[in-house]
């Protein structure tokens, strides 16, 4: 019977008669020779486990199905921000929450910013039990000065910054004729210019690590609605934020996009003035003018946030994604 041993030898021999190059799916060329890479995703990166050659072959002998140029490899796939930090705004509700947690389980180290300092430990709590690393960071990020301590306070705790998620943000309700200009002047100031600043802060970090910039937009910057001027202007200005900033620091290789929802369940438009009752029946109403026949979750917002923001999404710039059950190709109603 052969060894395991001499079966991989002989299969390996056998392999380069075949093929002028070693094949970057099957060999980790960095390790002389000394692994079998059981997977590799398009970008030559490893998306499964590595093992040791002696186990390879011993599993090929027994089974060669095992074998990984078979159809059915075995992958067991990598936290994508192990070693990775970010910071989120609006980290105490909603989206925001919802990405921080998401973050957490894929290994990321992050930083949770929002003016609610009590909701901050509650949720500084739960990332470190979903297996992540946090600082809090009580801060208005109307203000220029607390979007300034985000960021000094990320750089201090963890030494680095990789990805930055805009997520706070508010709405208010108000057509061309009852929106004051105060209320204009604070859709902006939260919404578009506290954002802009985050990243121009950012910026100098991430171009270190070919980071990215996520922005959580609004299906109401790609479409227009009646009776929320101001946010429905200011969502628009974000987007295209997001694009002219992709374009101009795609040489840099730091990523820039936008998610734009639909209808989440969330605290935003309680916090925009809807009571209790109001908004129970806004989201029953929203089933019927969101094609897909629902509203959506946090959770799901939050998975496009850190598919952008990971290498999967490594060729993928200036993007502002709808993610809102078809709410997008509809008239408002």
């Amino acid at each position: 019977m052969v060894s395991a041993a001499r079966a991989c030898e002989q299969r390996d021999a056998s392999a380069e008669n075949d093929r002028a190059e070693p094949d970057n799916d099957l060999v980790d060329e960095r390790s002389g020779g000394g692994y079998h890479r059981i997977m590799s995703n398009p970008y030559g990166e490893p998306r499964g486990e590595q093992i040791p050659r002696e186990l390879a072959c011993e599993q090929e002998v027994a089974n060669p199905s095992c074998h990984p140029s078979t159809t059915h490899p075995v992958s067991i796939r990598m936290p994508r921000f192990e070693n990775k930090v970010a910071v989120v705004t609006g980290a105490t509700s909603g989206i925001g929450r919802a990405t921080a947690l998401a973050l957490a389980s894929e290994g990321a180290k992050i930083a949770l910013a929002s003016r609610r300092a009590g909701a901050l430990e509650s949720v500084q709590q739960e990332v470190r039990a979903a297996g992540g690393d946090a600082v809090v960071v009580a801060a208005d990020i109307k203000d220029a000065k607390a979007r300034e301590g985000i960021v000094n306070e990320t750089i201090a705790a963890f030494g680095a910054i990789d990805l930055l998620v805009n997520s706070a943000g508010v709405i208010e309700s108000g057509t061309v004729e009852t929106t004051t200009l105060p209320d204009w002047s604070a859709m902006f100031e939260l919404n578009v210019t506290a954002v802009f600043h985050l990243m121009q802060l950012c910026t100098p970090a991430l171009k270190e690590r070919g980071g990215s910039i996520v922005n959580v937009s609004s299906v109401t910057g790609i479409r227009s609605f009646p009776g929320v001027l101001a946010y429905c202007s200011s969502k628009a200005a974000l987007d295209q934020l997001t694009r002219c900033a992709a374009l101009e620091l795609a040489e840099s290789g730091v990523r820039v996009n936008a998610v734009c929802p639909g209808v989440v369940v969330s605290g935003l438009h309680r916090t925009g003035g809807m009571d209790e009752d109001s908004y129970a029946s806004f989201l029953e109403h929203s089933k019927t003018t969101h094609p897909m026949g629902r509203v959506g979750q946090p959770q799901e917002v939050a998975d496009l946030i850190l598919f952008l923001g990971s290498n999967q999404s490594g060729w993928i710039t200036g993007a502002t994604l709808p993610i809102d059950g078809g709410r997008h190709l509809t008239c408002a109603r």
